[in-house]
């Protein structure tokens, strides 16, 4: 990850529209309607993981505006899936605009899995789930038969937050994969 000083080089995947608003704007902000427009049927699954990484995220690096939904971007240019289309966008972004987690623990929640401190403890709750009769964890955080076990599950997920301290400062032995979310793409952020 290269980071200089205050600010940390990132690569994001970006469609059309989003390179439009930034040039033609200056900035483009996500928003909760175009995860529902682009996920469709699906989209209450990615909106519940959404969702909950906004709770948390914002405590990290404040929305700008309280609609903003998270633009995502890598550490890593090999870590970009551009299987959808767009183009990659080489940004220098302020470090207070930034928040770190680890691109693994990421596709967790938007399994809508337990996030657990160790491998194990994941097991643990896998086999609590299947001795409930339960084969899906998204069963339990979709549909409102399992208060207590999706409370377990979405509390879990704060800890999708947990190496942001550390990837801030420069350690990435924490994580396998650098994701960052932010809050807004600027275009003083693009670099050429």
């Amino acid at each position: 990850m290269d980071k200089e000083r205050d600010h940390v080089t990132l690569y994001s995947p970006q469609a059309g529209p989003v390179w439009q608003a930034v040039i033609k704007d200056g900035v483009a902000y996500s928003r909760r309607e175009y995860v529902q427009k682009k996920y469709e049927e699906c989209a209450s699954i990615f909106l519940a993981a959404y969702d909950a990484y906004v709770r948390e995220a914002e405590k990290i690096a404040p929305r700008p505006e309280s609609y903003a939904y998270p633009y995502w971007a890598f550490a890593s240019v090999e870590q970009l899936d551009l299987s959808g289309g767009g183009k990659i966008m080489t940004l220098s972004v302020p470090l207070e605009e930034v928040v770190f987690f680890d691109q693994y623990e990421w596709y967790k929640v938007l399994r809508l899995s337990y996030l657990g401190e160790t491998e194990e403890e994941e097991a643990d709750f896998e086999r609590k789930l299947r001795m409930r009769g339960i084969r899906d964890s998204s069963d339990v955080v979709l549909k409102p038969f399992y208060p207590d076990l999706k409370r377990e599950i979405t509390t879990s997920w704060k800890r999708l937050f947990r190496h942001d301290s550390a990837i801030r400062s420069g350690d990435t032995s924490c994580v396998r994969a650098v994701q960052a979310g932010l809050w807004r793409i600027k275009k003083e952020w693009l670099i050429d």
